[in-house]
């Protein structure tokens, strides 16, 4: 039959896959198109994807490489697809997930509907609770050594489907281009930064470790948001057994652990006296390590909690300090202006860090202030020398309009005088 496709692939399929790729904005890829530019011709960018991926003729372009710094000071890689081939894996995604989503563990939080990173701290903190002793696992570059092989096996696995095979291999075969144009071949890995990256992260650990996990250690709980991973053990020998077969098994499926980061932890507490050295995880952003609680009765204990990590807490400080309080002078800025602008990133960190120990949180918070009062000092000439004066006209508009700023909104109850001291 004449115009017949190869694939099934609707086109409401593809305006769906858009409208989500749009929604999460992102960088160019190696062709410089944005999604504004990209929307300049809009239906016929998108029949021209329909029409590729239903005849089976689709090729994705190479991958934009480019390095970001990480918090240990390390570079991380992200491959940055076109917005078209971005598309594109989105359709592939929407298909994929319905069929392989069921069959995900409950412990697997990343990337995935109904779950999120609260989620899995939350867990972590109650098993904390149940178990003394935590495996801290790190794998070392987990995206960059993915088995193309392995995962396709476990792709087939689930699926037939002609279409989401070829194109999935495609993806996992299209080299990465630098900066200078130049290209890298891959034989190994998923592009952290793509649309499809994180279903098939989750795809192939659910083979490699969690359906392992399952089969082989039972009794030891975890919990896995994409390659951070934390497994609970009632003792310190059960720990060292079990951490020794994990590295068996990422051995056997081509991963390795990051020695350096993987490590285990004594979940101490009030009622826990045995000496180790390691007493304190971070997972998620967050650190787990003995904290004094104070109990429904108003009596303190040592509980194994978590709280914003250091790591997190240093990258909010230098955010702040970014703020730049000369520029929103030199703008003409009003204090409603500066809040409507930075509101929407401390609400994402109260959003975020706010959900355990809140007070460890506003104590970071307090920066914020800091930078509002050396505002209010290039502001106004008669704050210029009075450091003191320019805190006490802050508290004064935080008590005037409370719910001006986020963090002053969230419970920030500064008293009569001075903003910055409890």
């Amino acid at each position: 039959m004449q115009g017949a496709k190869s694939f099934e692939i609707s086109k409401q399929l593809v305006w769906e896959a858009y409208l989500k790729v749009k929604s999460n904005q992102g960088s160019a890829g190696v062709d410089n198109v944005t999604i504004l530019d990209f929307e300049k011709n809009l239906k016929g960018n998108l029949y021209k994807i329909w029409n590729r991926m239903s005849s089976g003729s689709y090729m994705p372009p190479p991958v934009r490489l480019i390095e970001i710094p990480k918090s240990d000071g390390k570079m991380r890689t992200l491959g940055i697809p076109t917005v078209a081939d971005r598309i594109a894996q989105m359709v592939v995604v929407m298909m994929l997930e319905p069929i392989i989503e069921p069959h995900f563990h409950e412990d697997s939080y990343g990337y995935r509907k109904n779950k999120s990173a609260h989620q899995a701290l939350a867990v972590t903190k109650q098993r904390c609770r149940e178990y003394r002793w935590v495996i801290d696992l790190d794998v070392k570059r987990f995206f960059d050594t993915i088995d193309h092989n392995f995962l396709m096996k476990a792709l087939q696995k689930h699926t037939n489907n002609r279409a989401l095979q070829l194109y999935v291999g495609r993806w996992l075969s299209v080299p990465y281009e630098l900066e200078d144009g130049s290209r890298i071949a891959r034989e190994q890995g998923v592009a952290q930064g793509s649309v499809i990256g994180p279903i098939l992260a989750n795809l192939f650990l659910h083979y490699a470790f969690d359906e392992w996990m399952k089969r082989n250690h039972l009794s030891v709980p975890f919990e896995r948001y994409a390659d951070d991973i934390i497994c609970h053990c009632s003792g310190k020998v059960n720990a060292e057994r079990v951490l020794e077969s994990i590295r068996n098994r990422l051995n056997d499926c081509k991963l390795e652990l990051n020695e350096e980061k993987t490590r285990i932890v004594y979940c101490k507490d009030s009622n826990r006296k045995e000496n180790y050295p390691v007493i304190q995880f971070d997972f998620l952003g967050y650190t787990f390590r003995p904290r004094h609680v104070k109990s429904q009765k108003g009596e303190y204990f040592t509980g194994f909690n978590p709280a914003i990590s250091r790591n997190s807490s240093k990258k909010i400080s230098d955010t702040i300090r970014e703020w730049n309080t000369s520029q929103w002078t030199g703008w003409s800025l009003s204090l409603k202006e500066i809040a409507e602008k930075i509101n929407p990133v401390i609400r994402g960190w109260i959003n975020y860090f706010g959900k355990f120990q809140p007070s460890v949180l506003r104590k970071h918070l307090r920066f914020v202030d800091l930078r509002l009062a050396s505002w209010v000092q290039m502001k106004f000439k008669r704050f210029r020398r009075h450091k003191t004066r320019s805190i006490y006209w802050l508290g004064k508009q935080a008590r005037t309009n409370p719910t001006l700023f986020a963090h002053w909104e969230w419970g920030y109850k500064p008293p009569a005088g001075n903003l910055l001291v409890d």
